[in-house]
Formats: structure tokens, C-alpha cells, sequence
């Protein structure tokens, strides 16, 4: 009976490993789509609404718009240059994100290649740039931009911007290239390759999930930001997105239609990003996840 018994419990305990395992596989996509329909619901929101007159919004903000009323979408085209403040944002960001990306990537080979004095220093010195926000300089980038002849245009937020992203790149994009095989530079330097090659056609292609980690990191931040272009870049040729919307935001009456709309054309191109790059984003994460 013993020996019955023995081996009864044998064959049941991988049952019940299995059944645990499946319950709490069960339980994180639990937790996994509670927690993604609570981060969706705010943007569906704004979305079906967009499509809503002023009324329709507070009397039945939960419904689907019946009929749709594009009068929102007319008022932002109507009343703001929204072709040119997304012409400017994009502009921004795409040249911010190259140079971030570009100055990032050098600096990060660099220090993760070559072994000389002050290395880790160095590197150090780069990481703090990630814990002092970049506002507190405000007034002395204010000088500057000015001294410059900077202030007022798209280049004093694209130096700003670059400068703010630097940390963070060169942070995550050492920590990729330093799990870069040695061999694979030191055979590409015997056939003669330089290191810039090196760099461009061999490193950067390997480390492709951090870069593109990198980029959709810093995308966000840069298109939605509303401080630097209101003390940089306020005039209506260089007006973002972000700042064309708030003039929508009125003291004593406010269009929610138009706001909507406006917001909704705003989120679009983060919508498409993360959609194009997601996979490579996850990636970046998971694996930086136990490099960092």
C-alpha cells in the first residue's frame, strides 16, 4: 500500500506543477489586460469624443458619437495652422532623435571600446546628467539661445532637446555595445576597417533594439512638451503641436470639441511610432532589463 501510495503522489505532483503554472500564467494576463484596458481607456475616450459636438460630449461622454460631427476637427483647421505646428514638431523631433541617436551612439562606443584616464569618471559624469532636470537651467539657456541669435527658432529647441537626451542614450546604448563581441571588431579592424565603419555598418546593427528603445524614449517626451517651446520658440511660425493645442484651453470658456480633435491629431504620430517599433522597443527593454 505504501509503494501504491508513493507512487500515486509521483504522478500527481507534475499534475499539480502544471496546474500552478497555468494558474499564474492565468493570473499576469489577468493583470496584463486589466492593467492595458486602464491605459487604453483614456485615449478611446478622447478619441470617440473628438467626433462629438460640445453637448453631446458631457451628456453622453461613454457612447459612440451618433452621428459623427466633425465640427471639432473644422475648428482646429479653421482657426490654427495645424499643418505647420505639426511641420515644426515633426522637424524637431526627427532631427533631435538623429542627433541624440548619432552623438549617443559615438559617445557610447567610446567609452565602452577604449580603456584611458578618467573612463569611469567620464561615464559617471554622463549618468548625472539623468538625475538633474534640465528646467533648473532654464533661465541661463534663456542667455544663451539669446546670446546666439537662437531664441525664437526651431534650432534652440532641437540643441536643448539633444542635450537633455544625451544621458539616457549614452546610459543605455553602453551597456549594449560593451555585450558586443571583441572579436567581431578586432576581425573587422585586421580587414582594414575603420573605426567609424566599425560603428555604423557592424556595432549599430547589433545593438538595434537599444537604439530603437532610445528613439521612442525620447520621441515622447520631445513631441509632447510644452515648456520649451513656450520660452524658446512661441511665435506662430515655430508654434508646435503641444503649444497650438493650448490656445485651445481658454481662461473662461474652453471648445472641448476642438480640444479633442486637436489632441487627437496630436497622439497620432506616438500611436503610429509605437505601433511601427513596438516589437523592437519590447526587446530593448527585456534585454536592458538584466544588462542595466
Amino acid at each position: 500500500m505504501t509503494a501504491t501510495a508513493t507512487a500515486r503522489a509521483q504522478t500527481s505532483a507534475p499534475a499539480t506543477s502544471a496546474l500552478r503554472q497555468r494558474l499564474g500564467r492565468a493570473g499576469t494576463y489577468v493583470i496584463l489586460i486589466v492593467y492595458s484596458l486602464i491605459a487604453v481607456f483614456p485615449v478611446a475616450l478622447i478619441l470617440i469624443n473628438s467626433f462629438k459636438d460640445k453637448r453631446e460630449v458631457f451628456s453622453s461622454p461613454y457612447s459612440l458619437p451618433n452621428p459623427i460631427n466633425m465640427s471639432g476637427y473644422e475648428t482646429v483647421f479653421g482657426r490654427a495652422n495645424v499643418i505647420r505646428y505639426f511641420g515644426n514638431s515633426l522637424a524637431v523631433t526627427l532631427t533631435t532623435i538623429i542627433l541624440v541617436l548619432l552623438f549617443g551612439a559615438m559617445a557610447a562606443y567610446a567609452l565602452s571600446e577604449y580603456r584611458f584616464f578618467g573612463n569611469r569618471f567620464l561615464a559617471i559624469y554622463f549618468a548625472l546628467g539623468i538625475m538633474i532636470p534640465v528646467r533648473l537651467g532654464t533661465v541661463s539657456l534663456i542667455r544663451l539661445m539669446k546670446t546666439l541669435n537662437l531664441h525664437g527658432t526651431l534650432g534652440a529647441l532641437i540643441l536643448v532637446y539633444a542635450a537633455a537626451g544625451l544621458p539616457i542614450s549614452i546610459f543605455i546604448l553602453h551597456s549594449f555595445m560593451h555585450d558586443v563581441p571583441r572579436e567581431l571588431k578586432d576581425a573587422a579592424r585586421v580587414d582594414g576597417a575603420s573605426e567609424y565603419r566599425i560603428l555604423f555598418q557592424l556595432v549599430m546593427p547589433l545593438v538595434r533594439p537599444a537604439l530603437a528603445t532610445v528613439a521612442v524614449f525620447h520621441m515622447i517626451p520631445v513631441w509632447n512638451d510644452l515648456w520649451w517651446p513656450l520660452v524658446l520658440a512661441s511665435g506662430e511660425s515655430v508654434r508646435t503641436i503641444t503649444l497650438g493645442i493650448s490656445w485651445f484651453v481658454g481662461q473662461f470658456k474652453t471648445d472641448w470639441s476642438a480640444l479633442l480633435a486637436s489632441l487627437s491629431l496630436a497622439m497620432m504620430p506616438v500611436l503610429i511610432l509605437y505601433a511601427l517599433f513596438s516589437r523592437q522597443l519590447i526587446r530593448g527593454l527585456s534585454e536592458g532589463a538584466v544588462k542595466l
